[in-house]
């Protein structure tokens, strides 16, 4: 007979999630997530102002923004960042000006999302907790 495995709950939260972008993109990821996606920019550690990049301020946790001169191709896959907001259409329609390619997602229980990439491969949901729509299981 297997045990079923406990779930820990003495993690805590999440912290951050840490993506990354050329180098050079720099600036342009900046002005993406600050300006079109309309995140809040926090002032790093001075202690690691030595690694490039900059820290976003969501509101349990952050995302870094962390510039590489990897070469690795992010536009193919699935690992991404999720984050919850309020305003889902009126994150939509930012997006659609600045010419952002969204996709709808798969029902997923609870939340209407979608999903779509910075200018550097790495996929990115917004989502926001709804009703279910009629006939979803």
């Amino acid at each position: 007979m297997t045990e079923t495995p406990t779930v820990a709950t003495n993690l805590g939260a999440l912290n951050h999630a840490h993506l990354t972008v050329p180098m050079e993109g720099l600036a342009e990821a900046r002005r993406f997530y600050c300006e079109v996606m309309g995140l809040q920019e926090v002032e790093k550690p001075e202690s690691l102002k030595v690694y490039p990049g900059f820290w976003l301020q969501l509101e349990n946790c952050q995302l870094h923004i962390g510039g590489e001169n990897s070469t690795n191709n992010r536009w193919n896959t699935g690992v991404h960042v999720a984050i919850e907001v309020p305003d889902l259409e009126e994150r939509r329609s930012r997006l659609t000006v600045e010419g952002v390619k969204m996709s709808d997602m798969v029902y997923y229980p609870g939340y209407r999302r979608f999903e779509f990439r910075d200018p550097f491969g790495n996929r990115l949901e917004f989502t926001t907790k709804a009703e279910p729509p009629e006939g979803a299981k």
